[in-house]
């Protein structure tokens, strides 16, 4: 039986982590030349998907809730990959509008992270929550609000996390609620 050295097993272990991560965003689909089964096949089975009237299908490929990303996949009634594209970002965040039922925001930015969503009694409201990482490469959570009763859209909002949990220490003894050290995160 052959045994692999050490370093053998790390370069193999490094590349299939490397094959990994490049599957994360659909590095390599193209639109109008990749089809439905390559987009599966680099990104995985969706967490959602919805099919038109007309035969295409919107796929969301959430990749929190410690990312920074959700997906969508237009795939055409040809089966082609129309668009990908990381939808949490301030250009998505702002056609989420009140009134939009709960399926409309999550055909616009994918489903929450379920441990994030909270109901409030006392306001009869549902605030579903999306992490993301806002245009200054600072780590964020975007809101949106719901009526409890309706399940229509009430009001949104966003916050960094530093702003929200206060700065995060990454030394121990530096920080604190005296100002501290802000996590950062890239695009």
């Amino acid at each position: 039986m052959a045994c692999l050295s050490t370093r053998t097993a790390a370069a193999l272990a490094a590349i299939l982590l490397l094959g990994a991560c490049a599957s994360y965003n659909g590095r390599g689909l193209q639109p109008g030349q990749s089809v439905l089964a390559d987009v599966e096949q680099v990104m995985g089975a969706p967490a959602m998907r919805w099919r038109e009237a007309d035969g295409s299908e919107l796929l969301a490929y959430p990749r929190g809730p410690a990312g920074y990303h959700t997906y969508m996949a237009r795939i055409g009634p040809d089966g082609r990959l129309l668009s990908l594209e990381n939808v949490l970002d301030t250009r998505h965040f702002a056609l989420v509008r009140e009134g939009m039922s709960q399926d409309q925001v999550l055909r616009v930015l994918g489903p929450p992270y379920p441990g994030w969503t909270v109901y409030f009694k006392a306001r009869d409201e549902l605030a579903w929550e999306w992490r993301y990482c806002d245009d200054w490469n600072e780590p964020a959570r975007f809101n949106v609000f719901f009526d409890g009763t309706s399940g229509k859209v009430r009001s949104t909002g966003s916050l960094t996390e530093s702003q929200r949990f206060g700065p995060i220490s990454i030394l121990s003894g530096f920080g604190g609620s005296d100002g501290g050290w802000r996590q950062w995160c890239s695009h």
